[in-house]
């Protein structure tokens, strides 16, 4: 059995009520109607003015995953491969290292022009992504229903086009889109994994990624470099724990150091990015415009 959703006019509220359960839930979203379309679920707003009941399968096979899943490619497919952000959905517009975002996600699809993947939500992954705009390049995302920060009530992306992103059900899908998104298999492919600081969220994609590097799991023929950005030393007790974990003998030493590249600015992952790709000169934009802001956040 499925459970239902009762959408009504005059309340900014949608009911929720599990057919298994005697309980319910309340969430505060805008009113709207879910159809699924063959490849990715498309959102529309109900202009009628009855309540409206929709039926959702609950996950009862593994299929409804696969599925998702199948989305997910699809979209790699018709956007194309690039680098996939992973970040904070906390750290607003006003944060210093959403504006080190914006700037590396513009002057990163300027240097590899590609398209920029993100989970499609607020804080850090949102720089990524308006910084990519910015820069003229496609952009594509896999939303998911639960983020920390101002768009967790909607499926719907304030602004980005609804053929660009995917709403996911299932984390599982959407690790594996942001995942397939950075795999290479021809040495033109310019794909690249960025971690920016996060939280609990993002510290599990960077590991299961950063796993799957090391387990020659991830996909992708060609290597693919992964760039932690290590704004104001954040990642630093982090990676002095894995130094520890090296003490301890739980990783061979040296072996998490060679399987990403920590960059302190912007400067350093561009550059590090061109010696990768071995750019030509005239590729190469302009670094010294760039100015990493050395700045602490208290």
């Amino acid at each position: 059995m499925g459970f239902s959703v009762t959408c009504t006019l005059g309340s900014s509220y949608v009911f929720f009520k599990n057919s298994h359960q005697k309980s319910a839930n309340f969430l505060s979203f805008d009113r709207m109607n879910f159809k699924i379309s063959k490849f990715k679920p498309r959102l529309t707003r109900i202009s009628s003015r009855k309540p409206e009941i929709f039926e959702f399968e609950e996950r009862t096979s593994p299929n409804e995953v696969k599925k998702e899943i199948e989305r997910c490619y699809e979209l790699i497919h018709r956007l194309g491969r690039g680098v996939a952000y992973l970040g904070s959905s906390r750290m607003g517009p006003t944060h210093p290292h959403y504006l080190q975002a914006l700037e590396l996600g513009k002057e990163i699809a300027i240097l590899l022009n590609c398209t920029s993947w993100t989970g499609a939500g607020p804080g850090l992954m949102d720089a990524a992504t308006k910084g990519a705009m910015q820069a003229g390049k496609p952009v594509g995302g896999f939303k998911i229903s639960k983020e920390a920060g101002e768009w967790t009530a909607t499926n719907f992306h304030p602004y980005l086009p609804s053929e660009t992103y995917l709403t996911c059900r299932f984390f599982s899908a959407r690790k594996h889109g942001l995942v397939d998104a950075v795999v290479r298999s021809d040495s033109s492919d310019r794909t690249a994994v960025v971690a920016l600081p996060g939280g609990v969220g993002t510290l599990d994609e960077v590991f299961e990624i950063l796993a799957l590097i090391q387990l020659k799991r991830i996909g992708s023929e060609l290597p693919v470099p992964f760039l932690l950005m290590n704004y104001d030393s954040f990642y630093s007790k982090l990676l002095d724990f894995l130094n520890d974990c090296e003490h301890w003998g739980t990783v061979a030493k040296g072996e998490v150091s060679s399987l990403w590249k920590v960059c302190d600015n912007n400067l350093e992952a561009l550059a590090y990015l061109e010696e990768f790709y071995d750019l030509p000169t005239d590729q190469v934009r302009h670094r010294d415009k760039l100015r990493s802001p050395h700045r602490t956040v208290s």
